[in-house]
């Protein structure tokens, strides 16, 4: 598979719980154990058990239908990055008006009463900005990330499809939710002055952060909260909490990442709901902060 290739990471970079389940429809698994919203995150074992269930909605998110076509998941419908997420740059990748999105998103089947779980081949963080995007619609919490991807999938030996998967369009009632887009005033205001009870989070690679990053910001690479790059699946939630810990983002504690463009922080973003903690993201990124010739710091220390 062409997870984590250069060509997908650059062409994403060019570009830029589950609502209505009972107590014993909500996906369990010993490595969810401990997390404030286990139903956001689900196992491969979890959607082989429900594939037929009737509201179910699999998306596998790419830039190439192709790939989607030369393997996806049974019943798995073809999400282009272009359909929830702008190309603009800068400041990078954007939320698509509200009502685009809620066309698009329909198109695929997406409703009220679907439950959502989705999945990107190319690089997990274009997955989880689909989840950005439906917490904004207000539908975040049917949403779920494939824990391990198609690559966990395929490695399990379960079975793999070719043809397309169509159903019929949903129907989806938005309940925006602005507050957790951080723009850059908001951004700016909070780096010259400093909240108690906020920590801006970097997603960003270590060597990036380095290079260059907003003063205050803690890192928390996202790719941390996975055991390993050979074995992508996430670290128990006690782990990923030490991680958040580490950034200071404890308690009460609100977490607003950014990262590049606003992919890789949605990433963090996911973990932080996952978690249970209050989190926005700055979906103009380090993109938009540069271009504005915001100050930044450089080295491994946050000031």
């Amino acid at each position: 598979m062409k997870r984590n290739s250069m060509s997908s990471i650059v062409a994403a970079y060019l570009l830029i719980g589950l609502v209505g389940l009972s107590a014993s429809d909500t996906p369990k698994n010993s490595m969810s154990a401990g997390a404030a919203h286990p139903e956001l995150v689900v196992s491969t074992q979890w959607l082989a058990d429900h594939l037929s269930d009737p509201n179910l909605v699999i998306v596998h998110i790419a830039h190439d239908e192709g790939d989607y076509r030369a393997a996806h998941i049974p019943g798995a419908r073809y999400l282009a990055m272009d359909k929830f997420a702008t190309g603009q740059t800068p400041p990078g990748t954007e939320l698509l008006p509200a009502d685009q999105l809620k066309k698009n998103l329909e198109e695929i089947g997406i409703g009220d009463n679907s439950r959502v779980v989705y999945y990107a081949p190319d690089w997990d963080p274009m997955a989880t900005r689909l989840f950005f995007t439906m917490d904004y619609l207000g539908h975040g919490n049917q949403a779920a990330l494939l824990d391990g991807g198609l690559d966990q999938w395929i490695r399990e030996k379960r079975p793999i499809a070719t043809a397309a998967s169509t159903g019929k369009p949903g129907s989806l009632t938005v309940h925006l939710h602005p507050e957790i887009i951080a723009k850059m005033d908001y951004m700016k205001n909070l780096v010259d002055h400093p909240e108690q009870g906020v920590v801006i989070v970097d997603a960003r690679p270590s060597k990036r952060y380095r290079n260059g990053h907003l003063r205050g910001a803690e890192s928390l690479y996202w790719q941390n909260a996975l055991v390993s790059e050979k074995e992508p699946l996430l670290k128990s939630p006690e782990q990923i909490r030490q991680l958040f810990t580490a950034a200071g983002v404890t308690g009460n504690k609100k977490a607003v990442s950014y990262c590049e463009i606003g992919l890789q922080a949605s990433y963090v973003y996911l973990l932080a709901r996952y978690l249970g903690f209050d989190v926005a993201m700055y979906d103009g990124s380090y993109s938009e902060w540069s271009e504005a010739k915001q100050p930044v710091v450089r080295g491994d220390s946050p000031d």
